[in-house]
């Protein structure tokens, strides 16, 4: 009960394994989560190919995906072998974003590098989630090119594990 006895419905948000024929789903959800910031078609559609997951992809760049109510408003992938990683996508469903699913994907992320033996990570950041990673421990280490628009770049972030 809150302070002026309203009721509030608290949803658990369960992290597991994303699950084979869930690609395609997740693929989409980046789109619509990078389609937040105001990106047009043009754009969108140059991201769609670095931004598309296959089933076959799923386990090997270590997909999580966060639950709410049996929906699925985020995702995050965990690339590459120790010491060193990749946080390679991180998406969180429009209609979550602002709700604490970034930070719970994001947290989650960490545990399972140190349990992994990753000493740090990367993060190539959209320049609308700088302000995130920065929040979360990144420090700006450089730029790097976009790998879908040619002349972009992007801030790349450095995460040590654990912080």
């Amino acid at each position: 009960m809150t302070t002026k006895g309203l009721w509030r419905c608290r949803v658990t948000i369960s992290i597991r394994s994303a699950r084979c024929g869930e690609a395609g789903f997740l693929s989409e959800l980046a789109l619509r989560s990078k389609a937040h910031w105001g990106y047009d078609a043009e754009f969108l559609a140059s991201c769609r190919a670095e931004l598309t997951l296959t089933d076959a992809e799923l386990g090997t760049r270590r997909t999580t995906v966060a639950e709410r109510a049996g929906d699925i408003v985020g995702f995050t992938t965990l690339e590459g072998e120790p010491p060193q990683g990749v946080l390679g996508m991180m998406f969180v469903d429009p209609c979550a974003i602002g709700k604490g699913i970034g930070r719970l994907l994001f947290t989650h992320a960490v545990e399972t590098a140190q349990a992994l033996g990753f000493t740090r990570f990367t993060i190539d950041a959209d320049p609308n989630a700088e302000p995130f990673y920065e929040a979360m421990g990144g420090v700006a280490v450089g730029r790097v090119p976009s790998g879908s628009i040619p002349g972009r770049t992007l801030t790349r972030y450095l995460r040590r594990v654990p912080d």
